[in-house]
């Protein structure tokens, strides 16, 4: 594997939760950090969400790689951000037998 162009700054963002006092959750978003990253665009699509269409755009995101168990290792529950835009991340996994690296399947919804 040649090593990837890390070009493109993001921010990995955690969801936070805690009691409302009401019996359920209230959450928002906390930025753990920046990472730099190579952002490779996949196959993109359109369909119907509950507020009209929906357009989903997936990428394969190459970061350097965090050890297991590390506070700041991407999550399936966590987000990318990139500027303005929201990249929900799918999987995550090393990109090679030596583990230099991570791949993150991440996709940006969209309402049209």
């Amino acid at each position: 594997m040649s090593a990837p162009k890390l070009s493109r700054r993001v921010t990995l963002e955690r969801r936070l939760t805690a009691p409302d006092g009401a019996g359920g959750q209230a959450g928002g978003w906390q930025a753990l950090g920046t990472l730099w990253a190579e952002m490779t665009p996949r196959a993109g699509r359109e369909g119907r969400g509950a507020g009209g269409a929906l357009a989903r755009a997936g990428y394969r995101v190459t970061i350097r790689a965090l050890p297991e168990g590390s506070a700041s290792r991407p999550r399936v529950t966590d987000r990318l951000r990139l500027g303005g835009r929201v990249l929900e991340i799918l999987a995550v996994q090393e990109a090679d037998a030596a583990a230099r690296y991570l791949v993150l399947t991440v996709e940006e919804r969209a309402g049209a």
